[in-house]
């Protein structure tokens, strides 16, 4: 039973966060620490303003640079979902000339597969498709459901990444433009879940739950994911949504009106499995619905009311017709029964620090070369990127 269901229950005066995050806490006005953590550690970074457009035009400048006298001056990853597809529009629209990469892992909507189509065709652009092994894919996906932990998507999280990032790499491209933002997704309790770029711990589990060796499957090394690609071969990720003012409503409208893309029902619902796991698997295993922080996200950023927010937690999650095929959907693709499957659901959730991770190394790894940095400067080597 997670932690969080043992205090005495509280919801967030301002937002929709409660005491099913274990880590949760309250100032004395009832303000959580998500909301406050977003004052102070997000909003200084987030520039939908005139000097953040500003600082972004000179990135532009940069990257349009770089591309000279090459095909493609920067890579996007495009799963068909809002931020990615309304990103795809934007580049175009700046002028950029990205290659375009979607990483199949076996879990794509029907509408995923059509709203890629449309935006790629609508747009002119040159797209790569990398198709994850599914036997890998699915002996994986099977290991984290044996291991118990709370966050399931890190088998196709991890690919799509892993493989985007190898692409980058291969096709000496420097500059990855994603869609992470903060105006939809600066709230997210890291107690419900783990990083999902840790090769150690996905080697980990699948080591004990998985039934055959893991080949085929994009696999980063901590020293190629946090030193090789960014400070060796300078690959730069740029996050262009947290430069202007992003809408997801407006997304959704510009995107439905000009290109033909349809909305799939909810936060990264463009994955069947996504769709599965957390109006399913994490409700009913850990208490987790991560709408709340979804909804916390578009409440500190002023796109929604916290009336607002609290009217849609009181939807069903999914239907019963929905939970049915998905289900019958998913249980299908890994070749198991519905039975196996709930037997999953039924078991005691485990923590993510039960299995082995790169957490510490990572974190000795950081200061390690934050110590290097700063001497290197005092001593004239190198300069602060």
């Amino acid at each position: 039973m997670p932690d969080g269901r043992k205090r005495p229950y509280r919801m967030c005066v301002r937002c929709v966060m409660d005491t099913t995050d274990p880590d949760i806490s309250f100032d004395e006005a009832g303000v959580c620490s998500h909301c406050r953590n977003f004052e102070t550690v997000f909003r200084p970074h987030w520039k939908p303003t005139p000097e953040g457009w500003a600082e972004f035009e000179a990135k532009l400048a940069e990257i349009k640079a770089y591309g000279q006298g090459k095909e493609y001056d920067c890579i996007i990853g495009l799963s068909g979902g809002v931020d990615s597809s309304y990103l795809a529009t934007k580049a175009v629209e700046w002028g950029l000339r990205p290659l375009v990469v979607h990483v199949d892992a076996g879990w794509n909507s029907e509408l995923a597969v059509k709203n890629i189509e449309q935006i790629v065709s609508k747009l002119g652009l040159d797209l790569v498709t990398h198709v994850v092994d599914w036997e890998a894919m699915k002996d994986l996906q099977l290991a984290f459901l044996r291991s118990n932990v709370a966050n399931q998507d890190i088998p196709q999280d991890y690919a799509f990444f892993a493989a985007l990032y190898s692409y980058a790499i291969k096709a000496d491209i420097r500059y990855v433009i994603n869609g992470t933002n903060f105006a939809t997704e600066s709230i997210l309790p890291q107690g419900w879940g783990y990083d999902a770029m840790d090769a150690r711990h996905i080697v980990a589990i699948h080591k004990r739950f998985g039934t055959r060796p893991l080949r085929n499957f994009p696999l980063i090394s901590l020293f190629n994911y946090y030193f090789y690609f960014p400070k060796i071969r300078k690959m730069e990720i740029v996050s262009p949504l947290n430069f202007i003012p992003y809408s997801k409503k407006e997304a959704i409208d510009h995107l439905e009106n000009q290109y033909g893309w349809r909305y799939y029902g909810g936060k990264h619902y463009e994955s069947r499995w996504t769709r599965f796991y957390q109006s399913y698997y994490l409700p009913q295993k850990f208490g987790y619905d991560k709408r709340k922080a979804h909804l916390a996200s578009l409440i500190v950023t002023d796109q929604m009311t916290r009336e607002e927010a609290l009217a849609e937690l009181e939807k069903p999650l999914v239907t019963d017709n929905e939970l049915a095929e998905d289900k019958a959907f998913i249980a299908k693709k890994l070749g198991i029964g519905e039975a196996e499957l709930d037997d999953f659901i039924r078991q005691p959730p485990r923590h993510y620090k039960d299995y082995p991770t790169n957490e510490a190394q990572l974190k000795w790894s950081l200061r390690a070369y934050g110590l290097l940095s700063r001497a290197g400067r005092l001593i004239g080597i190198g300069k602060p990127r």
